[in-house]
């Protein structure tokens, strides 16, 4: 946790010593120059953005500019870590990057990216996702901006909750029950089956209970931040989030919220980050949550064109909708999504321009949204479908929230704090001490410190 800290803090000077030398008012010299021996790097978050648009990006990045783009994907689990190092380093940096919608605010608080705020009409302006926009926004001017937005929502295997005797819910109370009943009738007799597979350092999705009763994970006053996990609101949620992890949920302990989906079909596999298969799962939940993308990686096994391994969604056995509320309307789920900015130390500043108004054409934007991911214009929503995906994604997005813009959040993550509370919430004896014991950790990495 120290060494993080002091990562940012050297982020911080070092980024100021470069924007003390370099102006964001960049002139067109390279638009217009021989760019053939140039290229600039971009670096993607996970493997969210598929193939198709990471070559479109290259070809048509070239056929504007001339010069080369080089796609580098990095791991979410480390991205913040190296996003500290690499961003004030004018030889390493990517020229532009995409990072978590909530790790914005810690790296434009000290000056790690370009501003942008003269192509913020350009790109899209009002028509951008305003939440992440302001994510991305120090006072009045604007340094990264929306690159996609998902939002979480459930899937369910419909046969094993009709097997159950149990329906849709309509209502968060509902869904309560609902899962605890289906995890209690266990209708197929599976060894270690949940009702409901949450993760017990899931805090992505579990924050939705947390949202759901009113609660919040932070309050700012006067530019302090003040971490209220042990507030009356929080506290509702959290009671039901420990009432779901003991009555519906066999998941373990250290489980996060990658790859839930694995557990719903009813054979599939564990890989590591090499893509070398660890283990071998089958059929062991009858409900996730999960961003909506995930149903490409649900469903019947086969093979594509290729020959590479495909998931066919099969209605008989799956079912996705919007987790409800407790007011008629989707519960507030975590905003997914992703910003994506302009390094203030690149060396090509033009070219990385060029990049993002690619980036936000309509062409791009578009087939954002044909790939299941939500463009970050609206007026290219329609692209997501009307299938019951796009239908899951408008609905759980309608509600959706983001944690907390405190300059210090992305620290948050990168320490794991949040997955350390939520893993000692199914034994705890005492909800509101521990939740008292974590805002103390909380409250002072909220504020940088």
């Amino acid at each position: 946790m120290k060494r993080q800290l002091v990562s940012l803090a050297a982020l911080a000077t070092a980024s100021a010593l470069v924007l003390a030398g370099c102006s964001s008012d960049a002139d067109d010299s390279e638009a217009s120059a021989d760019n053939s021996d140039t290229t600039i790097t971009l670096w993607l978050a996970g493997g969210d953005t598929p193939d198709e648009l990471r070559n479109y990006l290259k070809t048509e990045f070239t056929k504007e500019t001339g010069a080369t783009l080089d796609i580098q994907q990095q791991d979410w689990g480390d991205l913040v870590t190296k996003l500290t190092t690499s961003l004030p380093d004018a030889n390493n940096t990517p020229d532009v990057t995409e990072l978590g919608n909530t790790q914005s605010s810690t790296f434009t608080n000290v000056g790690a990216f370009l501003d942008i705020t003269d192509m913020y009409d350009e790109l899209g302006g009002d028509k951008l996702l305003q939440s992440f926009v302001d994510a991305g926004m120090v006072g009045d001017k604007n340094f990264v901006l929306p690159y996609y937005f998902g939002s979480r929502a459930v899937f369910a295997r419909s046969d094993v909750w009709a097997a159950a005797g149990v329906e849709t819910p309509t209502t968060l109370d509902e869904f309560n029950a609902g899962v605890a009943a289906v995890n209690a009738a266990n209708p197929l007799n599976i060894p270690g089956f949940s009702g409901f597979y949450l993760g017990g350092q899931d805090w992505r999705n579990g924050i939705s209970w947390i949202f759901a009763n009113d609660g919040e994970l932070a309050t700012v006053k006067d530019g302090t931040w003040t971490s209220t996990l042990a507030s009356e609101n929080t506290l509702t949620g959290l009671a039901q989030l420990q009432d779901l992890y003991r009555s519906a949920s066999n998941a373990p302990n250290d489980a996060k919220d990658s790859n839930q989906y694995i557990y719903l079909n009813d054979s599939d596999e564990i890989k590591d980050a090499e893509g070398a298969v660890t283990a071998n799962t089958s059929l062991s939940a009858a409900t996730i949550m999960a961003p909506t993308w995930a149903h490409w990686s649900i469903g019947t096994l086969g093979t594509d064109a290729d020959g590479k391994a495909t998931r066919t969604w099969d209605d008989t056995k799956n079912t996705v909708f919007a987790l409800p509320g407790n007011d008629g309307k989707p519960a507030p789920v975590f905003a997914g999504g992703s910003n994506i900015g302009i390094s203030a130390t690149s060396k090509h500043p033009d070219l990385a321009k060029s990049l993002m108004k690619i980036i936000f054409s309509e062409d791009y934007q578009t087939m954002l949204g044909t790939n299941g991911l939500g463009p970050a214009n609206s007026d290219y929503v329609d692209s997501l479908g009307d299938d019951q995906f796009a239908t899951a994604l408008i609905a759980s997005a309608s509600n959706s929230k983001l944690t907390p813009a405190a300059p210090g959040w992305a620290t948050v993550e990168g320490s794991l704090v949040m997955e350390e509370f939520f893993s000692k919430i199914k034994d705890a004896t005492d909800l509101k001490a521990l939740a008292q014991e974590y805002d103390k950790k909380l409250t002072p990495m909220l504020n940088g410190e």
